[in-house]
């Protein structure tokens, strides 16, 4: 079977090849190049949107620390529009391979989704592997944040049975992560809204047809994994928490959006959480778009694909 990459975002992509050919891609484990690198092309996908926050007006945003599990202090934000009304809210981790990104880097995802939306968003900068956190470290941090807005919600007009949790890639994962550790500790949750997600561990054999269109490899995914894991990883000591692939029973966890690209190496087992949430009578909602590369929403955000991926998203958010 022929894949065909969505003609906008080849045309980006050709774009992009003609200001530079690509540097060699980092060797194996090197984790430091690899945040470097993923640090760089943040910078550059946020530069693609308005800024924040003169691109937002409408959209104030206060920090606040919260404490995780082991007592680590984490910095959060909390985003919220001008003429938001009380009700619902969305804690969001942001994506980076489980070793790169910052709330700094997404300030204007979030505030475009709050924008579009009027639901208020908390926005988890949560510690990265492997020099800050590792094991169930960084979905702990998601988790004390969801936590802790409970906590605050009659502070901040939000209805503690309303919140969901959302995030791309690596906080994708974290995502599916917090709504499991949810699910077991008995914090209610309203959704899960996972974003081409980093699921599984195992994921590290390539795929001849997806090779020419990946940007996260299966090198770089053995690399963040094995950075989170570390000794653990590749075992049956993974704890799911981590890897939510790999939980036994997916049964009771909160309804569900997935949403992958089908030329994105996360696409299979986005595709196979996504049907065991379903077979478990989770109410589950997927999508896989055709054409679609890891971050097609970031990298091309005025496509028709990314718009109307964009519409299925603020439906689900102005749904909670």
């Amino acid at each position: 079977m022929a894949f065909t990459l969505d003609p906008e975002l080849a045309a980006v992509l050709q774009a992009l090849a003609e200001q530079g050919g690509p540097a060699p891609p980092p060797a194996r484990d090197d984790w430091r190049t690899l945040r470097a690198r993923g640090t760089a092309s943040m910078r550059w996908l946020a530069s693609l949107l308005p800024a924040y926050p003169s691109g937002f007006p409408l959209v104030k945003a206060d920090s606040h620390k919260v404490r995780s599990a082991d007592g680590a202090e984490i910095l959060v934000r909390w985003y919220e529009k001008a003429d938001s009304a009380p009700g619902s809210a969305v804690v969001y981790a942001h994506g980076g391979g489980m070793i790169a990104g910052s709330v700094d880097l997404y300030d204007s995802v979030v505030a475009g989704y709050v924008q579009a939306t009027g639901v208020p968003f908390l926005s988890v900068d949560y510690r990265l592997a492997p020099d800050a956190a590792t094991g169930t470290g960084p979905v702990e941090d998601v988790f004390a944040a969801l936590t802790w807005l409970g906590g605050q919600a009659a502070e901040l007009r939000v209805d503690p049975r309303r919140i969901a949790v959302m995030g791309d890639s690596a906080g994708g994962g974290l995502a599916a992560g917090t709504a499991i550790l949810a699910r077991e500790r008995g914090v209610p949750l309203a959704r899960q809204a996972l974003l081409y997600p980093m699921l599984d561990d195992r994921t590290l054999t390539p795929d001849p047809r997806l090779t020419p269109y990946v940007a996260w490899t299966w090198d770089d995914n053995w690399t963040g994994w094995h950075a989170l894991l570390g000794t653990a990883f590749g075992t049956d000591a993974v704890p799911p928490e981590a890897a939510p692939a790999r939980v036994a029973t997916v049964a009771g966890l909160a309804p569900a959006y997935v949403e992958v690209g089908e030329l994105d190496i996360f696409r299979a087992e986005a595709v196979t959480y996504a049907q065991r949430l379903a077979e478990a009578d989770v109410s589950t909602e997927l999508h896989v778009h055709s054409g679609a590369i890891h971050e097609y929403d970031r990298l091309a955000p005025a496509s028709r694909l990314a718009r109307r991926a964009m519409e299925d998203r603020r439906r689900v958010i102005s749904a909670l």
